[in-house]
């Protein structure tokens, strides 16, 4: 087994697969090299003497410039290498036109809805329009797990801080998020839980909510009942009552969206997970299927890759206003565009944003780009759709879930435990993590390194995994009771 694993022929450096030390004589193909220096595993080492200014390639592509000298065999991190970006960039669009041989239909086990959209969960959900009655909800949540069974299969309440005392942008982000999932597929049953004063209260959400099925939801104004808790069960035990019969269905995998994420990555999420991600989307979109790729500070430094995949010059232009547009954001607020990786990305091999876009950029595979969406916007196009939120992962994760996607594949080198409004399947980008949180991990990606499977038989394992949570099968996040909802906030708090 080879100590280093080299991604590209182009690469001047390669990744540590265990944790190496100087002196040791150590090989990647038909290359050996003796170590200088310590290299932690899922870090880089230089394959060749590397002058201060040189290029360093990863992935076919470079992720900095050496800050020094770097001789062959020696770590190569943040003391010694920096990131190439910049500012707004000008772009042109050169198409690859990728294709994606299409893949027989297939079917999952879901509850067909009204507007022609699929749920792969049949949940009863109290969503509050406004922080102030949080409370509220999490006391009806707790009274209604004792109207769980039959169609019913979950009762949760989604706390969150906003509905008032916003301007603008944030309020209309508020408003879109929340109309979003007052009519996900997901959700068999919603009650909109209002105060009666707040700004985004439930007259304007439903008016959000465009054409939504009427038996599926109900509302409640707190201020204008007696007992607000009373009040609420009763509802609740209408929506139930209507849920309790419907039962799930064939339906087609054409029928699936799935939203892409990554978080707590390290050297290797680049290498294993993500890519496994990428041949799962591309599976999927060959389906007919539609997956949502998100994080866009975290594209910064691969954009081209998706730039030139664009379907068309319409998509390559969303593209690039994606892009500048999000760094417009970070200079309006005087904040450095590429201040990124985090500290755990950094200890777990990451050294720039370059290095970090490259491997996260990965989960979308090799199709074609069909269609950019901006922050609340819901999907329209099957295939891979880009997603403007933020890095944050409760952010990006619960706008994948507004814009419609019934579960989000999330890929961590490091664990993380959280979840978003729909089910969230965590993939580990290696072994030890999968082994040591069994709790959290669903999917071991990792295993492509560790187990010597090939990437295509785990794209195919995992479209298993996922057709099977579409049927009902709880992943570890559900199985712990975790569900979080994360709001965009970019302005003013009145």
């Amino acid at each position: 087994m080879n100590d280093l694993l080299r991604i590209t022929p182009r690469d001047n450096v390669a990744v540590a697969l265990r944790a190496l030390s100087a002196g040791e004589t150590v090989s990647t193909g038909d290359m050996t090299l003796t170590l200088r220096t310590d290299v932690p595993a899922g870090h880089k080492t230089a394959l060749a003497d590397l002058a201060a200014g040189d290029k360093v390639i990863k992935y076919g592509f470079p992720i900095g410039a050496a800050k020094e000298d770097i001789p062959a065999g020696s770590h190569v991190h943040v003391h010694n290498l920096r990131t190439l970006l910049s500012g707004e960039l000008t772009y042109t669009y050169q198409p690859t036109h990728p294709s994606l041989d299409p893949l027989p239909e297939r079917t999952f086990m879901g509850y067909p809805r009204k507007d022609g959209r699929v749920g792969i969960r049949n949940e009863l959900v109290i969503l509050p329009t406004v922080g102030c009655v949080n409370d509220v909800a999490r006391g009806l949540e707790r009274d209604a797990q004792r109207l769980v069974g039959g169609g019913v299969e979950r009762v949760y309440a989604f706390s969150h801080p906003y509905g008032c005392s916003q301007m603008t942008g944030d309020q209309e982000n508020t408003r879109h998020i929340l109309a979003d999932l007052a009519a996900h597929p997901n959700f068999g049953g919603v009650l909109l839980l209002g105060l009666g004063c707040e700004n985004s209260g439930i007259d304007i959400i439903r008016s959000y909510m465009g054409d939504f099925d009427p038996e599926r939801v109900r509302f409640l104004v707190c201020q204008q009942v007696e007992d607000e808790h009373e009040a609420g069960m009763q509802l609740l035990g209408e929506l139930a009552e209507r849920m309790r019969g419907e039962e799930r269905v064939p339906c087609p995998a054409s029928k699936l969206v799935v939203g892409l994420k990554c978080g707590g990555s390290d050297g290797f999420s680049g290498i294993t997970a993500n890519p496994v991600i990428g041949g799962f989307s591309d599976r999927l979109g060959a389906r007919g299927g539609t997956t949502i790729l998100t994080e866009v500070p975290e594209m910064f430094g691969a954009e081209t890759i998706l730039m030139a995949r664009a379907e068309s010059e319409e998509v390559f232009e969303k593209t690039v206003a994606l892009i500048n547009d999000f760094k417009h954001y970070f200079e309006e607020y005087h904040q450095t565009i590429y201040e990124n990786p985090s500290p755990g990305n950094k200890a777990g091999g990451i050294s720039t944003l370059e290095d970090k876009a490259l491997g996260c950029t990965q989960k979308s595979g090799f199709g074609p780009v069909r269609d950019v969406l901006k922050y609340a916007e819901q999907v329209r196009t099957p295939g891979l759709n880009l997603l403007s939120a933020p890095g944050n992962d409760l952010v990006a994760a619960t706008a994948c879930a507004a814009a419609g996607a019934q579960l989000v594949l999330f890929s961590t080198g490091r664990g993380t435990p959280f979840a978003c409004p729909v089910p969230t399947v965590k993939i580990s980008s290696n072994t030890p993590l999968a082994e040591k949180k069994r709790n959290w991990i669903d999917f071991d990606a990792g295993r492509l390194l560790s187990a010597g499977r090939t990437l295509p038989s785990l794209a195919e394992e995992l479209e298993e995994f996922v057709i099977a949570v579409a049927s009902g099968l709880e992943v570890k996040a559900e199985r712990n009771g975790f569900h979080d909802l994360a709001i965009f906030k970019t302005g003013v708090t009145l």
